[in-house]
């Protein structure tokens, strides 16, 4: 028996390897959490209002992040793949094209910024004084979409190749700008207008600022592993384009309805009450931190299955996915406990009504049960099974649960229902418990391995 389990419980140097990729991005992951926790405590000590438009603005840009984050990670299973095989050229191509995709989202969403956004506030929430307040926020957040476009989806095709200490480091000196620069605006500092809600929008422009200069600078001008040089963004790819829509695209059409779903569900938030919203933003900090190593594992994951598949074994492969999905198991019940260990310490932080405190500790306790799901799913669906470039099964998953169940449940227990918060937020969040029971019989079934 201990024969047969063996293989599936990874050695020495498995281990080793999923270290070296994972802590660093884990880090890198804990730092933006950072700095997402100052804003929202500097905000909260405002209360719900700043709060609450902030949140809001940003469900708005994240919608842009996770695309990008699905430009990058679809390019990723390519990027990894020809690293493993060595081939440098398709590699660079993958890397044009996605950039050529980045700008080409990167300028709707600064269009629709620009020109409406106080609509992009009422599709939110109908609340006129946290629509002005996030309106303020929008107006400077207009130059971030490029700039964390191209550094966000350059760091992934760093990462896919190995190079992991670069965005670290560059992580960390872009929190304590950040952190200092809304220090100053927010608060109105050093001689600075008090700018309070607009405030945290430019020290994060300064941040991004950075970001960009830092590591597109260094791939672009630097970087000798890869090589890929500023003319190359006006290379011929057609050859590729075929297998890059057909491993890309989905990864990307599923991260992108991911995006506007997770939307949706602020909808229903905003129109439940500010207090709900309120309650959420600090719930996410927590949730966040207690899941930074879940998305280390994640990119882990999918660059070594992308690595092993790319030299060509698949049996490999197939048992490093079991192990994978057996640390998520794990990490997934150690996250829940500390959440739930978190969650009063965290929630007195805030300057907020004991209503949304309220609130915030039934989020809490749902989040510490949703997160055992949510870590077996993740590593699967953002790692294993996308590492083996089964992008079109994953964009099934990601779009049917989400907006069959999720959506329409949280929308009848928040608005027609009327339930408890745990409940509403428990439905809202239904489809983690979903994927992971069907992504676990997808990765038995071995049909995940997909050949490029």
């Amino acid at each position: 028996m201990k024969e047969k389990i063996r293989p599936y419980l990874g050695d020495r140097e498995f281990y080793k390897t999923v270290a070296v990729i994972a802590i660093p991005i884990s880090l890198q992951s804990l730092i933006t959490i950072g700095v997402n926790m100052m804003d929202t405590i500097m905000l909260g000590s405002m209360g719900e209002v700043a709060l609450s438009a902030s949140s809001l603005a940003n469900q708005f840009i994240n919608i842009f992040h996770i695309c990008c984050m699905g430009i990058g990670m679809g390019a990723s299973v390519l990027t990894s793949r020809f690293w493993g095989m060595q081939d440098k050229d398709s590699l660079r191509k993958t890397i044009t094209i996605m950039y050529r995709l980045c700008f080409v989202f990167g300028l709707l969403f600064t269009a629709a910024t620009i020109i409406a956004p106080d609509a992009l506030m009422r599709i939110y929430t109908s609340d006129e004084e946290v629509i002005r307040a996030g309106v303020s926020y929008f107006r400077w957040s207009v130059p971030c979409y490029w700039l964390l476009g191209f550094s966000l989806t350059t760091t992934i095709v760093l990462r896919s190749v190995g190079q992991v200490k670069l965005p670290l480091l560059c992580s960390v000196i872009a929190f304590f700008i950040n952190i200092f620069f809304n220090w100053v605006f927010i608060f109105g500092k050093l001689g600075a207008p008090r700018m309070e809600v607009a405030g945290a929008a430019v020290g994060t422009l300064i941040s991004r600022t950075f970001e960009f200069l830092f590591i597109c600078g260094y791939f672009l001008f630097f970087d000798k592993k890869v090589s890929y040089r500023v003319k190359m963004i006006l290379m011929k790819c057609g050859d590729l384009l075929k297998d890059y829509l057909r491993i890309s695209i989905p990864v990307l059409v599923s991260d992108g309805l991911l995006a506007f779903g997770n939307s949706a569900v602020a909808m229903v938030m905003g129109r439940i009450g500010k207090e709900f919203v309120s309650a959420n933003a600090i719930t996410m900090v927590v949730q966040q931190l207690s899941t930074v190593f879940i998305q280390g594992i994640s990119n882990a994951s999918s660059i070594i299955t992308g690595h092993t598949l790319g030299a060509g074994d698949t049996e490999r492969a197939q048992r490093q996915g079991v192990t994978f999905l057996g640390l998520g198991t794990v990490i997934g019940v150690l996250a829940g406990g500390l959440i739930m260990i978190l969650s009063w310490p965290v929630i007195n932080c805030y300057n907020v009504t004991g209503e949304t405190k309220a609130i915030a500790e039934q989020l809490m306790l749902a989040v510490g049960v949703i997160v055992i799901f949510q870590s077996m799913n993740s590593i699967l669906t953002k790692g294993v099974l996308r590492g083996g470039g089964d992008t079109k099964f994953l964009m099934l998953a990601d779009i049917l649960f989400l907006w069959i169940a999720s959506i329409p449940l949280g929308y009848l227990a928040g608005l027609v229902w009327h339930l408890p918060a745990f409940w509403i937020y428990t439905f809202l969040k239904i489809d983690q418990f979903i994927k992971a029971v069907w992504c676990v019989f997808r990765l038995g079934s071995k049909k995940w391995i997909k050949k490029i």
